[in-house]
């Protein structure tokens, strides 16, 4: 495997427990007229983060990398910012759906590697996120109406 491909794929176990945090953070946090529909969407989102955690960090193991596994060294990986906290509730729906949207583009390069260094596995893996994510993507944006 490639240093790079290594790299991208924990970059991604970094995105993913940072993200897992922040959408905890929403969940709890959400006020306002949709709360109900928000509070559940952010507690499936979060559950597939914690999913996606652990199958990354596993193909990461099983490809000879080491997954980040600190709060401290994901934050230092991650291109995902936390919570700022007192977002309004169209607020954390459009940063969940700009985090999205960078992932998907963290994810097509990853497979770029993936499929150079003829990968499928991983590949498999990274094309199983990046797909959920464009559905979320679809939906998020038709609940803000853009």
């Amino acid at each position: 495997m490639t240093q790079e491909l290594i790299q991208a794929v924990n970059k991604q176990v970094a995105n993913w427990t940072v993200l897992y945090v922040k959408l905890h953070h929403y969940h709890w946090f959400v006020k306002g007229q949709h709360f109900f529909t928000l509070h559940e969407k952010f507690e499936e989102f979060y559950n597939e983060a914690n999913a996606h955690i652990d199958v990354l960090a596993e193909r990461l193991l099983s490809i000879g990398g080491t997954p980040v596994s600190t709060m401290k060294a994901c934050l230092e990986l991650t291109s995902v910012q936390e919570a700022n906290g007192g977002e309004n509730e169209a607020e954390m729906v459009q940063d969940t759906c700009n985090d999205f949207e960078k992932l998907i583009q963290e994810l097509q390069a990853a497979m770029k590697l993936a499929d150079e260094a003829g990968d499928e596995g991983t590949g498999d893996v990274l094309l199983s996120i990046h797909g959920s994510l464009q559905k979320h993507v679809w939906m998020l944006k038709s609940y803000l109406g853009s």
